[in-house]
């Protein structure tokens, strides 16, 4: 009888044991760090001139036409792909984890298209045309934002919650989403030209899924996907007085690693 007693006891405190690190394992901290390539969607930039604003010579355009203050003018920007990586600390709560993360992203420029003011298509106007004062300069507005230079990144402090499926196996599918704020430069300088160099504060949220292999019971690697975007982001140009608004939306494709403590 002690025996099976003794027996018993054994696989209670064996049950117990390993209830306990199943628990610490199931609440345990990590650290997570990940890169990528960022592939920031195109940018319809929208604005408006902060007050009245005087051509110079155009094309077809004579120089000195006024147009006035709240007049719309914008533009459209693509972007060549870039990179991002990010790095969290986290806490798990059974299958749900929350983390807080770091995360920066930079696009250079592809090109700019499409400039018009007032509803006036102006890629086919000599770019004096933008230029108070200025005559031709023997470039058209289209050319001259064509060569894209510059670029658009942004820094982000967000607050993460994810799922993870388990699956009993070393493969564990994840599904989450945040919040934060994304502190967005952006240098928009086509031709050298310094049309917009400002930065600014909006927003930020996200939507992210992969999949983490289990390497060994600290260590996992993973692979995953997130789209990441701000709200619009409020920026002042200045080659001219006028205010506008920046799209900021990236579909990020990245790899990384995440270690239990």
């Amino acid at each position: 009888m002690s025996i099976v007693n003794n027996t018993i006891a054994g696989l209670a405190l064996a049950v117990m044991a390993a209830g306990a690190a199943s628990a610490q394992e199931d609440r345990g901290y990590y650290v997570a760090f990940s890169g990528g390539v960022s592939l920031l969607g195109d940018s319809q930039n929208d604005g408006a001139f902060d007050g009245d604003f005087t051509t110079g010579a155009g094309t077809t355009i004579p120089a000195g036409t006024v147009l006035p203050d709240g007049t719309d003018v914008g533009w459209d920007t693509d972007f060549d792909t870039g990179y991002a990586f990010a790095g969290a600390i986290g806490r798990r709560y059974g299958p749900f984890r929350g983390e807080l993360e770091i995360a920066y992203q930079d696009n250079d420029i592809g090109s700019h298209a499409n400039v018009a003011a007032a509803g006036i298509a102006l890629d086919g106007e000599d770019a004096g045309v933008l230029i108070t004062g200025s005559p031709n300069i023997g470039v058209t507005v289209g050319d001259l934002v064509a060569d894209g230079q510059g670029d658009v990144s942004s820094l982000f402090v967000m607050a993460n919650i994810l799922y993870d499926f388990r699956t009993g196996g070393r493969l564990t599918p994840y599904i989450g989403g945040g919040a934060g704020v994304g502190f967005v430069d952006v240098n928009y300088t086509p031709s050298a030209v310094a049309i917009i160099q400002d930065e600014a504060t909006a927003f930020a949220y996200q939507a992210l899924a992969g999949v983490a292999y289990a390497v060994s019971p600290k260590l996992s690697l993973t692979a995953g996907y997130r789209y990441r975007a701000t709200t619009d982001v409020d920026v002042e140009a200045d080659l001219f007085a006028a205010d506008f608004e920046i799209e900021n939306s990236t579909s990020i494709i990245e790899a990384g690693l995440r270690l239990a403590f």
